[in-house]
């Protein structure tokens, strides 16, 4: 199909394994398990289920966040459910989220053990159960309840959008690059707006907010997500006020540490790929394995 074919739509959509490009071979419009597989666990209660994409990142930070803040009970276990083999897709993946998506988080500190699924409800979950990262004041904290659902609301124009047509898309199409880089600039914007007179998201405080938020366009401001080239074609230097918050909690150990749990892709330095204490950012990333 040319950029300038129309698609002749039918009267009722048929699912094509052929037009779905990168993800086509793992993609369905159904929901459930493909294969049985349980999930493994490891010695600490929190055991998370996830990969290093956006949404992964978010609560990897969150957990080396508490832990730098000293709470020993955010210990955790992250296993890598590698979303391009269809890992997902497991009776034990599906029973933790039945929606097949990462991240999923058990609690085994409960009884019964206590899922959670969608990274925003996860970072709540936590940020609640270690009473941490939340702002004290009633105002921050809802600033913070809105910010955290805009970004839950705003990323798939970000990544199942921009990312998708401007990356995975087996062919380029003018109109949906156009249609989802103009959300995403004027999303970046607003972003742009309320860092002008703020530090963080929420206002004063470090938060959930920013911990969401971070990966994916923190990420874009800083030329790191979908690569350099996606950063100069949104113009994302023009963004000042992201840059400066988005470089700021770069040099944030933890979060320079959330960034690699569960990683598959980029320097083999920054990839730990399983991950159960803080030894293994030292002794067990991809580039000392491949040493090994």
């Amino acid at each position: 199909m040319s950029q300038t074919d129309d698609y002749l739509i039918p009267e009722i959509w048929t699912w094509d394994e052929e037009s779905g490009g990168t993800f086509g071979s793992i993609n369905r419009p159904l929901a459930g398990a493909t294969f049985e597989k349980e999930l493994p666990i490891g010695k600490h209660p929190l055991q998370l289920y996830s990969q290093g994409t956006p949404n992964g990142v978010k609560v990897t930070i969150l957990l080396e966040e508490l832990l730098a803040a000293g709470y020993g009970d955010a210990e955790y276990d992250a296993w890598l459910i590698n979303i391009g083999k269809g890992e997902q897709f497991s009776t034990g993946f599906v029973e933790a989220n039945p929606n097949s998506k990462i991240p999923a988080l058990i609690d085994y500190s409960t009884k019964p053990p206590q899922r959670i699924f969608e990274s925003g409800a996860i970072l709540l979950y936590l940020a609640t159960k270690f009473s941490s990262f939340l702002p004290n004041s009633s105002s921050e904290y809802t600033e913070m309840m809105s910010w955290l659902f805009w970004q839950m609301g705003s990323a798939p124009y970000l990544g199942g959008g921009f990312g998708h047509f401007f990356v995975y898309a087996p062919n380029k199409f003018k109109y949906p690059i156009n249609r989802y880089s103009m959300e995403v600039k004027r999303q970046l914007s607003v972003l742009d707006n309320r860092l002008e007179e703020n530090e963080f998201i929420s206002g004063s405080t470090y938060s959930i907010a920013d911990m969401a938020i971070w990966p994916w366009y923190g990420r874009l401001a800083l030329g790191r997500q979908y690569g350099e080239k996606a950063g100069k074609f949104l113009n994302v230097s023009e963004y000042t006020n992201v840059i400066r918050w988005a470089t700021q909690l770069d040099q944030r150990e933890a979060v320079k540490r959330g960034e690699k749990v569960n990683r598959t892709s980029g320097d083999p330095s920054g990839q730990l790929r399983e991950r159960h204490s803080k030894e293994d950012f030292d002794l067990y990333t991809q580039d000392k394995i491949s040493q090994s």
